[in-house]
């Protein structure tokens, strides 16, 4: 509309200004269509974008000289307007130019726009997949450890008590058939979790009989609430290595639990000897795990805290109820 209107200003004959106007913007059109579409398919690199600016001023000039030369040859006895048509050529350049020239810089930008978006999908889905592998493999790396203590307590019973060793064969099989299960989600309500650590602790008290006493205390607003998968199970087993191991005694562990809102916290608490614990071997994977995971899911390190007090070991776990 506004080249009908320039044109109609300098030239008084409406019907040439339309074909005019027709052919040249049919022309700076498919100009710019081409431009976009290339851009689909081929992206200058940052320092090659100059040769965006290249291609649209041959371009211009391509639709600009056969803009004149249709309308040069479809009014060419008309001398008045063919004086008009060269004589305003450099603006009708100009002018295309500009218009092919923001085309192709904003097909540029939207198409690196496009680009970069993918990369960054593609970078996340990659994140997530290395996330995803890491959490697999700290759920099930602790699993070896387990089964060789309790195909060793199973191995030692066979002597002296068979009817307990193929009570302890059906609890780990319940135990396993379980966590297998809990493989398919990544969160699942306290409840559920303490079900499962209950099938872990039968197979421990046979291990340790008397000796190991465990007491769990939660509210019911607390049963509710969502914590990852098999979490607890490295904790408690933290706690009986190192409240039983070093000892003839009995041994109390305590699990409590308490909510609010938007937070589920855990306490394992089991009694120890500074000496004895000095004594224990072993790498203390299972709270690093814990840790690493906490992290990987929550993207905090400050949700697993240890207190010592009152020769009175503690574990204290916080999992925040934000989406889940």
């Amino acid at each position: 509309m506004l080249h009908i209107y320039v044109l109609y200003n300098y030239y008084a004959f409406f019907s040439i200004v339309i074909v005019d106007s027709v052919i040249t913007n049919v022309l700076t059109s498919g100009a710019c269509l081409l431009i976009y579409n290339n851009m689909r398919y081929y992206l200058p690199r940052r320092e090659k974008y100059w040769y965006v600016l290249i291609v649209s001023a041959v371009l211009s000039v391509m639709c600009t000289g056969i803009a004149t030369f249709l309308l040069h040859w479809l009014f060419q006895r008309n001398e008045s307007y063919i004086a008009l048509l060269y004589g305003s050529w450099l603006i009708r350049y100009c002018v295309v130019f500009l218009l092919i020239g923001c085309m192709s810089m904003l097909s540029l930008l939207w198409y690196a726009l496009q680009e970069q978006n993918e990369i960054q999908y593609r970078k996340t889905a990659a994140e997530q997949m290395l996330k995803d592998a890491e959490l697999y493999k700290l759920r099930h790396q602790l699993q070896p450890h387990f089964l060789f203590n309790s195909l060793n307590s199973i191995s030692a019973l066979t002597i002296v008590d068979a009817e307990k060793a193929r009570t302890m064969i059906q609890q780990l099989s319940d135990f396993l058939r379980g966590t297998l299960k809990r493989d398919e989600v990544q969160f699942i309500t306290l409840q559920e979790e303490l079900q499962h650590l209950q099938l872990y602790l039968d197979i421990e008290k046979v291990r340790f009989g008397h000796r190991l006493e465990v007491k769990v205390d939660y509210t019911e607003v607390s049963a509710e609430k969502k914590l990852p998968a098999l979490l607890l199970q490295p904790a408690v087993e933290n706690a009986i290595k190192f409240g039983l191991y070093n000892t003839l005694d009995e041994t109390e562990i305590v699990i409590t639990a308490t909510a609010t809102d938007n937070t589920l916290v855990v306490h394992i608490s089991n009694p120890y000897d500074e000496e004895d614990l000095q004594a224990v071997t072993g790498t203390g994977f299972g709270l690093a795990s814990i840790r690493r995971r906490l992290y990987l899911l929550f993207g905090r390190y400050d949700l697993l805290e240890t207190i010592k007090a009152d020769q009175t070991f503690t574990v204290k776990l916080t999992i925040p109820q934000l989406n889940l």
